[in-house]
């Protein structure tokens, strides 16, 4: 083929090209942008639920939310009512469980900041006291069962009230939990 057999193919392509060139400039074509904006989800659950096995299937951790969002940006995982329940290795001591108005759990899955009001409770067992805690800004360290708060605390156990600020709590048997500063009480003697 020569030049003047392909004439009307490259007259074609021109025009095709100056259309183009013509749209671009007068706004009417946007270029492609395929990156997605900062700080923007790239997966979300509602009725979340998830469970943590220990190294012989049995249950160790749940965590259930009324919705879950994880950001691509820098890996963090957002929960809106989110309830984490610990187990204990003695299945003859009640779990703990704990809730908070939302969570925020780090990238690498270590820390866990449980924002508003958070309430930890476990039920009474044979020879186990009932115990309710209430506070707010709880941090979390789902790995070690580690739990600490700069908030004020209550701490309820049947007809006892003990308040204090500043709290550190380990879930995991043997049980530690601290008040660090202005601690009172009110006791019932039976």
């Amino acid at each position: 083929m020569t030049l003047r057999e392909n004439k009307f193919y490259i007259y074609i392509t021109a025009v095709a090209l100056l259309s183009w060139f013509m749209l671009r400039m007068t706004g009417m074509i946007e270029p492609y942008n395929n990156q997605a904006p900062a700080h923007s989800p790239d997966y979300y659950s509602k009725g979340y639920m998830k469970w943590e096995m220990n190294e012989l299937g049995i249950l160790k951790k749940k965590v259930i939310a009324d919705e879950m969002i994880h950001y691509s940006d820098d890996g963090t995982t957002h929960m809106v009512n989110p309830v984490m329940t610990f187990f204990n290795a003695n299945t003859k001591t009640p779990p703990w469980i704990v809730k908070s108005e939302t969570g925020l759990l780090s990238s690498d899955g270590k820390d866990l900041a449980l924002n508003g009001k958070v309430n930890i409770d476990r039920a009474k067992a044979l020879g186990i006291s009932p115990l309710t805690i209430n506070t707010s800004e709880l941090k979390v360290k789902p790995e070690t069962n580690y739990a600490e708060t700069v908030e004020w605390a209550e701490l309820i156990s049947e007809l006892n009230i003990t308040t204090g600020i500043g709290m550190k709590m380990t879930f995991a048997d043997p049980v530690h939990l601290e008040l660090l500063a202005h601690v009172k009480g009110s006791y019932d003697k039976k």
